[in-house]
């Protein structure tokens, strides 16, 4: 289970403690119909044979992460740190449409704004209503949908996004089971619960839906240890499986919109995996891990962000960002300790 964090912890817990995860919407699973009888390994296999292509469908995503509300004024911090932290706290709704590996539209529907992430080919592009910007991007035809379908930090991503993170992280820390079948947006769903085995994280486990026909994750839930409501969920709301109109996948700037061209890196000039990849120390394994990042990590920009001292808390050794689910200690000599454990345990770690 390390690399799930490895992956959600520098990405996205760490800038939203800086710059501004892992994340109960009750009404959005019911009972179910009766479904085959399957093992956990079966519905495994489910999710992995899966072959949807297309969908469109309005994804709900609830945050309680017991992170305090956005302070008055933060905009001024930057509007990638405060749509980060915006993320996760509350709730919030987006129009998902897919088709192919090539054609993705999101929208994030906000109360005073709307997010549009759209792919169609070669074309991709963010818009943002808040500040009324574009931004587009060239891309290679051939390039996965996958690699883009979520391209910045203030989209939201699909329950099959989700899932596949922690479904490829399963190793021997975590327990597989099947819980009771359920609904999700009207769809009869097996339900897979993981259950980290180690007593010392904050997890206490990871139910996900997966659509009894196709195998196609329908939500994502993360409970905290010694409390009932999830602290994250992420749910299709509604969904079909038929292709979205193309017309949907074609987006032109609105009048007044100031469009910003950017262009993408060439394959040759583009740094090897070993090379982008963050510099990092693993302490521990499986859902006790602790992530280290080494000084120099965190920009002098953002650890002076007016949000810092409004999000973090002074401890012995530094300051800590405490969620839930995950802490992050940032240290007094520039150091980032991660994971989904307590603040002690990072504080151990960064002594060592």
């Amino acid at each position: 289970m390390t690399r799930v964090w490895l992956h959600w912890m520098p990405a996205i817990v760490v800038p939203a403690v800086i710059a501004a995860g892992v994340l109960v919407v009750p009404m959005m699973a019911t009972a179910a119909s009766d479904l085959p009888g399957q093992t956990p390994a079966q519905v495994l296999e489910l999710i992995g044979s899966s072959s949807v292509t297309a969908l469109s469908g309005t994804v709900q995503q609830t945050s309680d992460l017991g992170i305090p509300d956005l302070p008055i004024g933060a905009a001024s911090a930057g509007p990638d740190a405060t749509s980060m932290l915006d993320l996760l706290t509350g709730s919030h709704t987006a129009r998902v449409y897919l088709d192919g590996s090539d054609k993705t539209r999101v929208q994030v529907l906000d109360s005073l704004a709307e997010r549009d992430v759209v792919r169609n080919g070669s074309d991709l592009w963010y818009y943002n209503t808040a500040d009324q910007t574009a931004t587009h991007v060239t891309v290679p035809a051939s390039m996965p949908g996958g690699d883009v379908a979520s391209p910045v930090p203030t989209t939201i991503q699909t329950p099959a996004q989700v899932a596949q993170k922690f479904l490829a992280a399963i190793d021997p820390s975590t327990s597989v089971a099947l819980g009771p079948d359920t609904t999700v947006a009207g769809r009869a769903a097996y339900t897979l619960v993981l259950t980290p085995k180690a007593g010392d994280t904050l997890v206490g486990s990871v139910s996900i839906a997966v659509d009894g026909t196709t195998g196609l994750p329908l939500s994502v839930d993360v409970h905290a240890v010694g409390q009932s409501a999830p602290a994250f969920e992420i749910a299709f709301t509604d969904l079909s499986l038929a292709a979205p109109s193309a017309s949907l996948f074609t987006f032109t700037p609105p009048a007044g919109v100031t469009v910003k061209e950017q262009s993408l890196p060439t394959m040759n000039a583009m740094p090897t995996p070993d090379a982008t990849a963050v510099p990092h120390t693993v302490i521990g394994s499986g859902w006790s891990a602790v992530l280290e990042l080494p000084p120099g990590t965190v920009p002098a920009s953002l650890t002076s962000s007016p949000l810092y001292p409004e999000l973090t808390q002074a401890v012995t050794g530094g300051r800590v960002f405490s969620t839930s689910l995950a802490n992050v200690l940032l240290t007094t000599d520039g150091r980032v300790f991660a994971g989904a454990v307590s603040t002690a345990r990072l504080q151990a770690a960064a002594a060592q």
